[in-house]
């Protein structure tokens, strides 16, 4: 089965195609900029008779239906492409943000499902509707593939009342659905699965701190394999310090600078784009920016990693106590993926939990490994364990997929 996975943001489109045989990249891509005239299109060949070809040109894509269209082309291209037809996909794969409480799982796009990726528009006001964008635009493209779409809040769902609802009026949740949800879900199963299967642990029987950290950041508490709580809420706002959002603030913070002259917009606006590493450093939102001028004696750029490897701990922290027990902490994520300082600080850190750092383990687990960066017997093992968003969409694209098409 060949499987294609969209990830559709407001004004790009990031895709992969998947041969389900051996789970290999067929080709991936990104474009950029829709709705300009200087859209761009980064295509690189993963498989077959092109292997290693690359494709990038600026064009104008005017809106993701432009977009699907683009991208179909380049994988029949006969110079860059890898399918004779775009028939050869048997199934498109969707990452869609926002569920809210009526999708507890993966599911075949159809007019009610449409209506509940619609309704969420409120809450998932910058993903949703990209995504529904480009669900629409790859049914139009491809009337006869099967749509299915992944929600980053499914995973989320088993979450008890006590961790998701908000100290608020009961009407609040009741007619306004204000509680959390949890955002980076599909990242946190992923990782969940293959911690599991790499410490030997049936996943029923695993319980771990998952930590996603790139420019968004978040973490999950998991016991039995299922999220019991997670830091994000009813957005993504809240919780760790992210590239630029300031995560968990005062709630007051918005209403003071509502009264000193603020619009709620430009509150809103600042809390999620100008915030967190970039707002803290006045100079970056990249890690690796700031640890460079960390290096060269920036106490601002200082602040902002100290705040982050903070947080980071201080939730590692209160999931440890909520949990039975903790098999490992397990960092992925562009950050936790890659940076090493930043790696080497959190474990340090939880060291008065049990973590022995390993300095030769650190340096050796790069470029896509995952291991332990903690010693043999550590008491809480500190793993690395790269993500991949994509493949599990395309697992459960072809396994629901697959399931529709038994008789």
């Amino acid at each position: 089965m060949k499987v294609f996975v969209l990830n559709c943001g407001s004004s790009s489109i990031k895709y992969q195609l998947f041969d389900m045989a051996d789970e290999s990249v067929m080709a991936k891509g990104l474009v950029e900029r829709i709705g300009s005239q200087k859209a761009g299109v980064k295509h690189t060949v993963g498989s077959g008779p092109n292997h290693g070809a690359e494709h990038s040109r600026e064009a104008p894509v005017p809106n993701h239906t432009a977009g699907v269209k683009l991208i179909l082309d380049l994988l029949v291209d006969p110079r860059v492409g890898v399918l004779r037809s775009t028939d050869e996909i048997q199934a498109v794969g969707h990452r869609v943000v926002h569920g809210a409480e009526k999708i507890s799982g993966t599911c075949l796009i159809d007019e009610k499902v449409v209506a509940v990726i619609r309704e969420n528009f409120a809450l998932g006001p910058v993903h949703n509707p990209p995504n529904l964008a480009g669900i629409e635009a790859m049914m139009a493209a491809m009337p006869g593939a099967p749509n299915v779409a992944v929600f980053d809040t499914a995973f989320f769902t088993t979450l008890p009342p006590k961790a998701y609802r908000y100290a608020v009026p009961n009407n609040w949740y009741a007619r306004y659905h204000v509680r959390k949800y949890g955002f980076h879900g599909t990242s946190h199963r992923y990782v969940t699965l293959a911690a599991a299967e790499l410490l030997s642990k049936p996943l029923d029987q695993v319980n771990l701190i998952t930590v996603h950290l790139g420019n968004g950041c978040s973490m999950t508490a998991v016991a039995g394999g299922k999220a019991v709580d997670h830091s994000m809420g009813m957005t993504p706002l809240d919780g760790l310090v992210m590239g630029t959002r300031s995560g968990t603030i005062d709630p007051a913070v918005p209403l003071f600078m509502i009264g000193q002259g603020l619009s709620a917009q430009q509150v809103d606006a600042v809390l999620n784009k100008q915030s967190g590493l970039l707002g803290l450093s006045e100079r970056s939102n990249d890690m690796r920016d700031l640890l460079s001028a960390v290096e060269a004696g920036d106490e601002r750029a200082r602040l902002a990693v100290d705040m982050f490897v903070y947080r980071v701990v201080k939730y590692i922290g209160s999931y440890h106590v909520i949990l039975p027990s903790v098999d490992a902490v397990v960092l992925t994520g562009g950050i936790g993926e890659n940076s090493l300082p930043i790696r080497q600080a959190v474990c340090r850190q939880l060291s008065r939990l049990g973590a022995e750092f390993d300095e030769a383990r650190n340096q050796a687990v790069v470029a896509g490994k995952a291991g332990p960066i903690t010693r043999d017997g550590s008491k809480l093992p500190v793993w690395i364990v790269p993500t991949n968003e994509e493949l599990m969409i395309a697992r459960d694209t072809a396994a629901l997929t697959a399931q529709l098409r038994r008789p």
